[in-house]
């Protein structure tokens, strides 16, 4: 087995990981993937640290766990992110390991040194290997070292916008843009022409910047049209790396996953055999231990690529765990444990979909914020539901906007399908808004459900969303919009949906209420505008990235206006129409508010 080094700073990192046993483990992480470690500790009779901030001091994953510690401080940067604040609960915790979950500080080659310092142990891969596959130039480098098909691009990191220009001429449009460093769709960008590349590589490098620390970028040939794969695998310290099952993640929004399903359909067994090999080729050569994610590109001419491997366990892990009978989680701590994996896991059977329930409109994708008033969860076979919120619960912005998973299981993909349309009917969350509309949509639309032809940015591209009036370009209700009345008439029991709008002229609004959203234009690709048209409005809370127009400049629709940034993602805010610029309320930095005005025009 051969542990490949990248540059000094890798090598100054742990190439193995200490293993032992593990009594106490503190979880690095919130909401339901903090739940789900600590069930998976509680399975195998292990102790449970959760660590919280005050927002989350009445959260499920809190009360489980056997002990709670308190993260003080207020977002992600003085929390979940902060070493030092950890590792120190962490001894005072009395835990012998660290689980990280995903996201936070899970592909942090420095805090997983920290914690292997520290005298704990780390469950999860070397600190090396999450150095180098955290790295896409230095990833890449390793898939052509072991063969694994890549895309034509650039050698590593580009220096500039010169050398990204000199690249793209070299391998022909349309080219990606992608952070080195990082993950889950920040810092990529897609660009079909060269007067494009410009804007494509200055927002990708400033976004990953903001989100990573670290903006550097490199230039890929794009697939056209591509499904998202990938394969689920597991490695242990002895050198024995197994591929437990393949999934498919093509439906997405902002290079983001919205719903997952394990196995991949309608993959061929040539194309699983590529995956796969490459897969376990990829992980042994850097010497890898614990749960991974190789990630692929299917084009729609048969092209196949190797995409990223993402060192920790996956968000979308739970559908190869249902239709595998596998607990991946509790294998991640069985192998920090020093245990074997065994020469083979069960084979696959059935089908499941994972549904994310992200706090985000339906129909434009922007984080969304209020406080959950009515619950109600979906169940009957086949239905799991891994969810960090309940009644009361606050949606805010300081953190990821996922709330929930709710992953639905068949003995085939059809009747997964069925069982998913049904699950879906009967899951409530009132008071924020969510992608459950979406969802519903989704599980009836024919291309998705039958024919199966979809692509990675399809949902931007070529899905008319029936949750917009096609017409105004206007949002229809959803149950965010509204509120349930249960009468009866004539004997017969009956939920009526009332408009939010209605209540509110009667000044009936129940509380704590939410405010009432302005009708306007929308769009995935831009602001929304108010309805005089003599005003940008911000579309969501964040703070505004940059502004590009002055008082008195002319702008057609389409212009890109300003740029606001919220859970680490940017957004630019387009014009509705043409026009002249008349004000410029806010500055690059500035916190706004949903629909606060960000940009007048004149009359």
């Amino acid at each position: 087995m051969t542990t490949v080094l990248s540059d000094s700073t890798t090598s100054a990192l742990s190439t193995t990981v200490p293993t032992g046993a593990v009594r106490r483990v503190l979880i690095a992480n919130r909401g339901e993937i903090a739940l789900r470690i600590i069930r998976a500790a509680h399975d195998l009779g292990i102790k449970a640290v959760a660590v919280y901030t005050r927002a989350d001091s009445d959260a499920d994953f809190v009360e489980l766990a056997d002990d709670a510690w308190l993260l003080d401080g207020s977002g992600a940067g003085e929390t979940y992110l902060d070493i030092e604040k950890i590792l120190a609960l962490a001894k005072r915790s009395g835990a012998d390991a660290v689980h990280p979950g995903y996201g936070y500080m899970a592909e942090n080659a420095q805090f997983a040194q920290a914690v292997i310092d520290a005298g704990l142990i780390w469950v999860g891969p070397p600190p090396a290997a999450i150095e180098l596959l955290g790295d896409k130039s230095g990833a890449r480098a390793v898939a052509e070292a072991v063969d694994a098909p890549v895309a034509p691009g650039s050698d590593g990191a580009v220096a500039d916008l010169t050398e990204a220009d000199e690249v793209a001429d070299r391998i022909g449009f349309p080219v990606v843009v992608k952070a080195v460093h990082g993950g889950g769709g920040r810092g990529f960008r897609a660009c079909a022409a060269a007067e494009d590349l410009e804007a494509a590589y200055t927002a990708a490098t400033r976004e990953a910047q903001s989100a990573f620390g670290r903006g550097e970028c490199l230039i890929e040939k794009q697939i056209v049209r591509p499904r998202h794969l990938e394969t689920q695998c597991l490695a242990d310290a002895h050198g024995n790396v197994r591929v437990v099952s393949t999934r498919d993640c093509t439906l997405q929004r902002r290079n983001q996953k919205i719903i997952e399903e394990a196995p991949a359909p309608f993959l061929t067994a040539e194309y699983e055999r590529i995956v796969s090999e490459a897969s376990a080729r990829l992980l042994a050569h850097v010497g890898y231990v614990g749960a991974a994610t190789c990630e692929f590109l299917l084009g729609e001419d048969g092209t196949i690529i190797f995409m990223e491997a993402n060192a920790r366990i996956q968000v979308e892990h739970t559908v190869t765990e249902e239709v595998t009978g596998v607990d991946l989680v509790g294998w991640q701590v069985r192998i920090a444990s020093g245990e074997a994996l065994p020469d083979e896991f069960p084979a696959v059977r059935g089908h499941s979909f994972q549904f994310r329930i992200n706090a985000e409109d339906p129909t434009t994708f922007f984080p969304a914020t209020g406080a959950v008033k009515n619950h109600r969860a979906p169940s009957g076979p086949g239905v799991r539901l891994d969810s960090g919120i309940g009644e009361g619960s606050v949606v805010g912005t300081d953190f990821d906007p996922m709330l929930a998973k709710l992953v639905v299981t068949g003995a085939t993909r059809d009747e997964a399908l069925a069982r998913a349309r049904r699950a879906l009917s009967e899951y409530r969350i009132e008071g924020v808004s969510t992608l459950l509309p979406l969802h519903r949509v989704l599980v009836n639309e024919q291309a998705f459900a039958t024919d199966f032809k979809v692509w990675t940015n399809w949902l931007e591209t070529a899905f008319v969303n029936p949750l917009v009036d096609p017409q105004l370009g206007e949002q229809m209700s959803t149950a965010t919009d509204s509120f349930s009345v249960v009468v009866e008439v004539d004997g017969r029991r009956m939920t009526v949906s009332v408009p939010k709008d209605v209540i509110a002229d009667l000044g009936h609004v129940p509380s704590p209420s939410v405010p009432r959203r302005k009708r306007g234009l929308s769009s995935r690709k831009g602001a929304k505008i108010a309805d005089d048209s003599n005003a940008l409005n911000a579309p969501m809370q964040g703070t505004i990235v940059s502004v590009s127009v002055n008082p008195g400049d002319t702008v057609e629709a389409g212009d890109t206006l300003a740029v606001i940034e919220a859970m680490k993602m940017e957004q630019p805010l387009k014009a509705g129409h043409s026009g002249t610029v008349s004000e410029v309320l806010v500055d690059a930095g500035a916190s706004v508010k949903s629909g606060e005005a960000i940009i007048r025009f004149a009359a």
